[in-house]
């Protein structure tokens, strides 16, 4: 169990990237869903040992990561969002260079690590090919490698799908599935379909503060009967912004389809009742946590802002 309790970071300024975070997150796969700036990537690195908490405590399994953050390393796999790679060299080069910096030993010899680990993240058939060569996808596969060495308890990922195109995507879902039977995995995300394709359970992290913990399922069914849509004019779509929360806006065959959340059923002539998504969901409550944080959709939990 990873939890976490009144987490907080401040940087110089002052500015306060993350104000009070609680959260337990169990063994399997658990989304950290928010907008660029949230906050998310410095929990990450504070979770990963790479930057000090202002306050607050952080313990996996009882050991205390910020107090000892050597204790729980070697238990510790991470993908940053940005995983630098030497370009000219293979990837089993790469792979056998990153883990003699961590010092990761293996009885079989570092060599037979490595084949093992490409091997898990389908990327054998590349492993003497220049990394330059690789696609974004095979290159977050490589990352997930080196972050497996030596077994982890918590894995970490931060935006581990971004600018992958959909197929590479779907197949990178499928490893970070496979991950999670056995472990924390810990992904953290600005794409919803990210969270509605793998994380039975999630959080949305907002301005640094935690909205709400939940189930996809949850976070739709608490929406039930409170999303319209219809199309719109530009102008017409101005005036919805302003007087309701439109959850998407998008332009199909040269018009506006709006998408907009209300609960007290008064909507504009036109617009119809539709099933919920995730995504009508998370924009409710980031853009509720932004502005009135009692709007925020009832049967979700909703953390008080501290």
């Amino acid at each position: 169990m990873l939890r976490i309790r009144n987490l907080v970071k401040v940087y110089p300024g002052p500015v306060t990237a993350l104000s009070g975070i609680d959260l337990d997150v169990s063994p399997g796969m658990f989304g950290l869903l928010g907008p660029n700036g949230a906050g998310k990537s410095t929990l990450m690195k504070i979770l990963a040992g790479l930057l000090e908490a202002t306050s607050g405590s952080v313990t996996l399994d009882d050991d205390d990561i910020l107090a000892n953050p050597m204790s729980v390393r070697a238990r510790l796999g991470y993908l940053p969002q940005d995983f630098g790679f030497y370009p000219n060299l293979s990837g089993e080069k790469m792979l056998e260079y990153i883990l003699r910096l961590k010092g990761v030993e293996a009885p079989s010899g570092r060599k037979q690590l490595v084949a093992e680990l490409l091997s898990r993240v389908n990327l054998t058939f590349a492993a003497k090919r220049k990394l330059k060569a690789y696609s974004g996808g095979m290159r977050q596969r490589l990352g997930i490698a080196q972050a497996l060495a030596g077994d982890p308890r918590i894995l970490i990922v931060d935006e581990p799908t971004a600018g992958l195109d959909p197929e590479e995507r779907h197949r990178f879902y499928r490893l970070l599935s496979e991950l999670a039977h056995d472990r924390i995995v810990l992904l953290s995300t600005h794409i919803v379909e990210d969270v509605a394709v793998l994380c039975p359970r999630f959080a949305v992290i907002s301005s640094g503060r935690l909205v709400c913990e939940t189930t996809p399922a949850d976070a739709r069914r608490s929406l039930a009967g409170a999303i319209y849509e219809g199309a719109a004019s530009d102008a017409d779509l101005e005036r919805l912004t302003r007087d309701y929360r439109v959850t998407q806006a998008v332009l199909m065959e040269g018009r506006n389809h709006v998408r907009i959340h209300a609960p007290a059923g008064r909507v504009p002539e036109g617009f119809r009742t539709v099933e919920p998504t995730l995504e009508d969901a998370y924009m409710t409550l980031v853009r509720g946590a932004s502005s009135v944080p009692s709007a925020a959709p009832e049967g979700v939990a909703v953390e008080a802002a501290r």
